[in-house]
């Protein structure tokens, strides 16, 4: 049952031992601020081999050194600002904090700029002597990540300006994430007895959406819609300016599409992507229209409603566990990746790495945030049941997964392409599940497991794979010369959904609105 209380708490108001620990970063705020100041001065450090890295591999293995050390304290600095903004967004401070950071981040982008455009200029000759020596052994991948990019350089004066516009360019995200963090809100929630329970984006998609009561999963859908209802212009003015954006560039940058664009970081084909995209839609939705059938009969529905597909088919099934009893029971599920794994996972689990409170202002869904030379950072709502031990699990799989890729790579190798970097993950979750389902004798403890296994797997296949199918159709408007309006995109969204479901599932205005759910 949904905990009922009409008045979300203010940050301040938070229990601190369900909170993170960010002094692990700096211990104060004007340790932070010194540092700010600091790097601003020692950019010098870099931009000293500007016009130099012609000169030797070794000239350019001190540049890439300084470069990495540069950026180990350039991220402990944004990460002190971001997590505080992703805990309270409503903060007037934490905002500021994110600003600054933000000019900073500019700055340095546009100063840095000369490293890879000198780097393309070097003769392929040279280029190849330089990979072959062992000064530049460890960085052998992040230059040839590089070179890669060379049919889509621009001049290196042009490469500095648009740098030095990152701030520019990254203000739909921002808006975006300020706008749900801090302006968003959602009126409370009645249940069939007349108690009133507090409504806010984090509370619906971690606890609503799951529920098997269908009165009060539809009244929150109800309270949801309303309010995305209210912000759809807002938000689809902010998107439809970033796709402008990422048009333009990759028309600038000479790509075929903007598809072509934002794949190539990941070494991964348009081809590749959307024979995935389409094998979803052609071979998966006769699959899923079977389970959506079967899900309503269970659930004893006469329509099925897209705020219903992901409620939970056990009524008296929902099973409940605290932080403390989670944590025993992950440590022994992933007992067997080792000691050394384990040890990550203790930490993280016993010493603040993770924030669990839902307040007013703090980002929804849950994320992993890596900070070079601490630790990793994880946020999410913990709600007492079971699913946030498997949301928890999974977020520990990033936060292991980078710990050991930080202690046996250099900073300017580590960030794995995006189609492998949800494996570690995803392989938690079913260490979790594995481990409950070998250890538990009782049958809906067991039926409970397998349904979280099928929900993993919609999440996974189903709901992003429909999110990269919208992104494509919203990106052919976009380079075909259409207005990315709120209209359009509502039915875009309703398009994919409605091809994909059939007549399985009612695809309402929520549905269509479901957009607006992902930044």
């Amino acid at each position: 049952m949904a905990e009922k209380k009409s008045k979300r708490l203010m940050r301040h108001e938070v229990p601190e031992e369900i909170t993170w620990n960010i002094a692990d970063i700096f211990p104060n705020d004007e340790a932070w601020e010194q540092e700010l100041k600091a790097l601003e001065q020692d950019i010098t450090e870099i931009t000293q081999f500007k016009g130099k890295l012609g000169e030797g591999a070794e000239m350019l293995a001190a540049c890439l050194q300084a470069v990495e050390a540069f950026y180990k304290r350039l991220l402990k600095v944004g990460n002190y600002a971001s997590l505080q903004l992703s805990a309270d967004g409503t903060s007037p401070d934490n905002q500021e904090k994110a600003a600054r950071v933000s000019s900073l981040q500019a700055k340095v982008a546009s100063e840095l700029t000369f490293l890879e455009s000198e780097l393309l200029e070097l003769p392929d000759d040279l280029v190849k002597t330089y990979l072959e020596d062992p000064a530049l052994k460890s960085y052998i991948k992040y230059i040839s990540d590089i070179l890669e990019t060379k049919p889509h350089r621009l001049s290196p004066e042009t490469e500095a300006v648009l740098a030095a516009l990152n701030e520019v360019h990254s203000a739909p995200y921002m808006i975006y994430q300020r706008s749900k963090a801090a302006d968003m809100e959602f009126e409370p929630i009645k249940d069939q007895d007349g108690n009133e329970l507090a409504m806010s984006f984090a509370l619906y998609e971690d606890l609503y959406e799951q529920l098997p009561d269908t009165y009060l999963r539809r009244e929150a859908a109800k309270s949801f819609e309303k309010t995305l209802k209210r912000y759809q212009n807002t938000f689809a003015g902010t998107y439809g300016t970033e796709v402008k954006k990422q048009v333009l560039l990759s028309k600038i940058r000479n790509y075929e599409s903007v598809t072509d664009m934002l794949l190539q970081p990941q070494q991964v084909t348009r081809e590749m992507y959307y024979n995935q995209l389409d094998i979803i839609q052609k071979e998966l939705a006769p699959h899923m229209r079977r389970y959506a059938q079967l899900k309503k009969e269970q659930l004893g529905l006469e329509q099925m409603m897209f705020c219903d597909l992901k409620a939970q088919i056990d009524p008296d099934n929902d099973p409940k566990i605290s932080f403390e009893e989670a944590r025993g029971l992950i440590l022994d599920a992933l007992r067997i990746l080792g000691d050394e794994y384990l040890e990550i996972i203790d930490q993280a689990l016993h010493n603040r790495w993770i924030d669990l409170a839902d307040n007013v202002g703090k980002s929804t869904g849950a994320f992993c945030a890596t900070v070079f030379g601490v630790h990793p950072f994880i946020l999410m709502t913990w709600t007492d049941n079971m699913r946030s031990a498997f949301t928890l699990v999974h977020e520990l799989g990033h936060a292991g997964h980078f710990a050991l890729a930080e202690k046996y790579n250099n900073l300017l190798n580590l960030r794995p392409s995006t189609y492998l970097v949800e494996a570690p993950s995803t392989m938690n979750e079913l260490l979790l599940g594995n481990h409950i389902l070998s250890q538990s004798d009782n049958v809906n403890m067991k039926r409970w497991v397998i349904m979280q296994y099928l929900g993993t797997y919609y999440h996974n296949f189903v709901t992003h794979l429909l999110e990269g199918e919208y992104q494509r159709r919203v990106y052919d408007a976009a380079e075909s010369g259409r207005g990315i309006t709120a209209n359009l995109l509502n039915q875009l969204k309703g398009d994919v959904l409605s091809d994909f479901w059939g007549d399985a599932v009612e695809i309402d205005d929520l549905a269509r609105l479901t957009w607006m759910r992902q930044p």
